[in-house]
């Protein structure tokens, strides 16, 4: 089943909005299965990348122009190569969505059951919003 999904975190000043197709390989029947494929499948993508940085690379000169730009020149290593547990990293995953740290949205209605029968159809839009915590004193 495919389904697009969006994230939005409300303390960056430039929020990643783009809607992103992604393929669910699993059945969805909860939201806790729901949140399962997904971060089963940004580990799967984070292997990937850290396979295809295993060689050399180079930026061309348009590339170190478009990226600063953007405000961040770099090769997008990753320099913690080490792979979390895909069962650790589900329970962390949905003991964040219990703390209340990032809400989920499915079609514009929120999701906060993590049990309750969830009903995916093909091309359904997934909202993901990140809470950010407020910093500093309460004078």
């Amino acid at each position: 089943m495919e389904v697009r999904v969006t994230i939005k975190s409300v303390g960056k000043r430039k929020p990643m909005l783009e809607q992103m197709p992604l393929r669910l390989e699993g059945e969805v029947r909860s939201l806790r299965s729901l949140l399962g494929e997904l971060v089963t499948h940004q580990l799967q993508q984070r292997r990937e990348r850290q396979d295809e940085l295993q060689l050399l690379r180079f930026m061309l000169p348009e590339e170190i122009e478009a990226r600063g730009a953007a405000g961040k020149v770099g090769f997008g290593a990753l320099y913690n190569d080490a792979l979390p547990d895909t069962a650790q990293a589900i329970a962390t995953a949905i003991l964040a969505f219990e703390d209340g740290l990032y809400r989920v949205f499915i079609n514009g209605e929120e999701a906060t059951a993590l049990d309750a029968p969830l009903q995916l159809e093909e091309g359904a839009e997934l909202t993901l919003i990140r809470l950010t915590m407020l910093a500093g004193r309460m004078w």
